[in-house]
């Protein structure tokens, strides 16, 4: 019984934690825009039935969501085709520097834009290299990803080049540490990063050797 109810329960909680965070993510770019769409449908009566087991309220509620998430992608990719064009990218350059030059906001934006373009333009590198690193104190290692190389400024100070990596924590491998250490105390292992981070989540369970341990037990 044991047996069956571990197996069950890791084909359930990938699949419930996959449909968790789409829902999620469906909510927050539909709900800005629900009130007006489901209006915008009844005022029209287009989806006045009801389909399976689905009341008219239900219908028109999920086809509101799926008519703002049609609109969003095709504004999505009209916005990009505009990007493209000179005069537009002068609108959003103007645009640009109004928001660095408004106290507070000009910080998040900054710093927020600054982040999206070194991981989706600049370096298609970066948390690509796993590595085993001395933490919190020699003897003791942890898994780590490798972002780029520190500062200058920091390689300096020290005498020797150093390098930027992340160390997340488990089981949560959206938070971490940030630390800069010597090429000489970096231990390079031949891991993909989503094997690390598998077995950072799992807490040491899922082990990139042994992955099938779970569906054995």
């Amino acid at each position: 019984m044991k047996k069956y109810f571990i197996t069950g329960l890791v084909i359930l909680l990938p699949l419930a934690v996959t449909i968790a965070i789409v829902l999620f993510i469906v909510n927050f770019l539909t709900k800005p825009f629900i009130g007006i769409v489901s209006n915008f449908l009844q005022d029209l009566n287009l989806l006045h039935k009801g389909f399976l087991f689905m009341s008219p309220e239900q219908v028109v509620l999920y086809g509101s969501k799926l008519l703002i998430l049609i609109c969003l992608f095709l504004f999505t990719v009209v916005l990009g085709m505009f990007a493209r064009w000179f005069f537009f990218k002068a609108l959003l350059n103007l645009s640009d520097k109004v928001l660095h030059r408004i106290p507070l906001i000009n910080k998040v934006y900054k710093t927020t834009q600054e982040i999206i373009r070194t991981i989706f333009v600049t370096d298609k590198s970066s948390f690509k290299q796993v590595v085993m690193v001395p933490f919190p104190k020699e003897g003791t290692y942890v898994m780590g990803l490798v972002s780029r190389e520190s500062p200058a400024v920091c390689s300096q100070k020290a005498g020797e080049e150093m390098y930027s990596v992340l160390v997340p924590t488990t089981p949560n491998p959206t938070t971490g540490f940030l630390l800069m250490y010597k090429k000489s105390d970096l231990i390079y292992l031949d891991l993909k990063p989503e094997h690390a981070i598998k077995y950072i989540v799992s807490c040491g369970v899922i082990t990139p050797e042994y992955p099938h341990k779970l569906e054995n037990a």
